[in-house]
């Protein structure tokens, strides 16, 4: 059976709602004051997502943590190797069976220059 592929696809929101819900079900950090592991996790993976830093996604998002927050949870962390591993094993273990067992096809357009032609001059 041939699905449609926009049934295929998930969107951002249900992207970061599986992504935020493997990592509350496999890590745990106590936190306090303000916030909570859900409101850190989305803010983490805001920040890895865009390749921004902590910082400034904490000075974009509305009603979250300062930055020195953020930070004072994360110095509780030992060994960031270890957690990085154990964090993509637990993203791993979420692939659906079939995409496992499976190679696909996959077809990328990078495009660095951002234009090709000759700007159009104005009379």
């Amino acid at each position: 059976m041939i699905f449609p592929s926009e049934h295929l696809a998930l969107t951002d929101s249900e992207t970061l709602e599986e992504v935020l819900e493997c990592l509350a079900e496999n890590f745990s950090i106590k936190t306090q004051g303000g916030f909570d592991q859900q409101t850190l996790f989305e803010i983490l993976v805001k920040a890895a997502s865009s390749g921004d830093s902590i910082e400034n996604t904490a000075k974009k998002l509305k009603n979250v943590p300062t930055a020195n927050d953020i930070r004072y949870h994360l110095k509780k962390i030992d060994n960031f190797c270890e957690l990085e591993t154990q964090i993509n094993q637990a993203l791993k273990s979420r692939i659906p069976l079939g995409l496992k067992n499976n190679s696909l096809k996959i077809a990328s357009d990078l495009n660095l220059i951002c234009y090709y032609g000759q700007p159009t001059t104005e009379e």
